[in-house]
């Protein structure tokens, strides 16, 4: 009857040595922690880009309502110059058509306010779509930060992971911070 021994050698020995020496759950922890990234970064990536379409329609609104207001400025300047035509022709006109050309006058006069109203509101209109724009764009900006500090942290968990050094396991857990940090201003508009 045959026995069969075990024969180790100095090389499965420092094998086991090494792995009793390996960071208790340093891999497990950097797992879980990396699959909580890149969940929080996919929904920080899908903020970035919404924001950055909500800017792009407030960006479109404004330039819509700024063409409207030009439009308005436009026909202001036309009723500007047929009130300039009915005051020449006021000057020029023989006394019984001087009344014609005095209520030309007139009306376009009223006609003009009520076009620099109009003008003027969608020149405001403009200017708000504008700033709400700028607003959206900005907080695009910080998604997108936090997004790439997540993405930052994720390769270096995973290099931490390679090389099994404890420092760069609680960089990556400072590199989340400021990550969450980023994303909660973005949350909060700041």
């Amino acid at each position: 009857m045959a026995e069969e021994f075990e024969v180790r050698g100095l090389h499965e020995d420092r094998l086991d040595e090494a792995a009793e020496k390996e960071p208790t759950g340093m891999a497990g922890q950097l797992a879980v922690m990396t699959a909580i990234l890149a969940t929080v970064g996919a929904i920080f990536s899908y903020m970035a880009g919404a924001t950055q379409a909500d800017a792009g329609l407030f960006k479109n609104d404004a330039a819509i309502k700024k063409t409207e207001a030009a439009n308005q400025w436009g026909l202001y300047q036309s009723k500007s110059g047929k009130q300039n035509m009915a005051e020449l022709g006021f000057r020029l006109a023989v006394a019984a058509e001087k009344p014609f050309f005095e209520r030309e006058m007139k009306r376009y006069e009223v006609e003009k306010s009520e076009i620099l109203k109009a003008a003027d509101k969608l020149d405001k209109q403009s200017e708000e779509f504008d700033v709400r724009s700028e607003g959206r764009m900005h907080q695009h900006h910080r998604w997108a930060q936090a997004t790439t500090a997540l993405q930052i942290a994720i390769a270096m968990a995973a290099i931490a992971l390679l090389t099994k050094r404890r420092w760069l396991e609680k960089a990556v857990f400072l590199v989340s911070g400021i990550g969450l940090v980023v994303g909660f201003l973005a949350y909060l508009h700041v």
